[in-house]
């Protein structure tokens, strides 16, 4: 068979294989290695590991895009010094995913602008950089989901599906109290959960006060029971980062601002000593 054969079957192997990138890479890996006197193990080494590589990344875009992280925060971009009382060392052993192995749960409270849903989307990223599904959603965006599949008699399938995941991400729990029946779906939720997946919550509120958003005592201690039995809990109690950050900002431009007002006077004012010195009386 000739060689220009060869590439056409080659290249029809490759595509039934679904082997994309080896497709691309081949040509020039081929030459590399004739131009090296590469061994054949070396060459298949190389194509490989390059199909192999494309393949994860794909699976890491599509584990993303489903997540629906509202915007993406990698451990590269942040900056841990803002969170002083999480400890970096325990972040960090987080960022593992033992915990999801585990199927043990994480809870963050605080006040609002404290970091918290910066630090689940973190964590979530991460998640799915390490091969894990992740879904983030807000409280308030999950209980209607769950309200419009009971309506669609969806429930259970949609139910399923939540089951799928080895992390759920619930945060802003606490701004907006739920219905009677929100509350019974997504405590139905946090129940089938239990010992069976990971679930991430970011609140507001101190559990004592989760009863003004669920608005049943039994109901919402159950719930805690159940969320809270292989948990890690971190307040989030310092000062929000945004408004620190903010009046940062402001004082810079301040400072900018009064610094331009010097720089613009100054003129002035060696103009005006010029005139006073030649205006003077001469002494003698």
């Amino acid at each position: 068979m000739s060689r220009a054969g060869e590439q056409v079957l080659l290249n029809d192997h490759l595509k039934l294989l679904r082997l994309p990138a080896m497709l691309r890479q081949y040509p020039e890996c081929a030459r590399q290695a004739r131009e090296g006197k590469e061994s054949h193990e070396s060459f298949l080494l190389n194509l490989t590991t390059q199909e192999l590589e494309q393949r994860q990344a794909n699976q890491l875009k599509r584990r993303l895009q489903e997540a629906k992280f509202p915007t993406l925060k990698t451990l590269e971009t942040t900056d841990l010094n803002k969170w002083p009382d999480f400890d970096s060392l325990r972040f960090r052993e987080y960022i593992d995913g033992d915990y999801i192995d585990r199927r043990e749960n994480l809870v963050l409270i605080g006040r609002h602008g404290t970091g918290k849903t910066h630090a689940a989307i973190v964590l979530g990223v991460e998640a799915c950089k390490r091969g894990y599904r992740v879904l983030f959603t807000t409280a308030a965006d999950l209980v209607n989901t769950l309200v419009e599949a009971r309506e669609e008699r969806s429930l259970k399938n949609y139910l399923a599906r939540l089951q799928k995941y080895p992390l759920i991400i619930v945060d802003e729990l606490g701004y907006i109290p739920f219905s009677s029946e929100g509350a019974q779906l997504l405590f139905q939720v946090f129940a089938k959960r239990y010992e069976r997946g990971s679930l991430l919550v970011t609140s507001n509120l101190a559990f004592a006060q989760w009863t003004t958003v669920f608005g049943d005592a039994t109901l919402t201690a159950a719930l805690l029971d159940r969320l809270t039995h292989h948990c890690s809990i971190h307040d989030f109690n310092w000062e929000s980062i945004r408004f620190t950050e903010s009046m940062q900002r402001m004082k810079s431009v301040s400072k900018k601002a009064a610094n331009r007002a010097v720089a613009a006077t100054a003129p002035l004012d060696g103009a005006k000593k010029v005139r006073n010195q030649e205006g003077a009386p001469n002494p003698s």
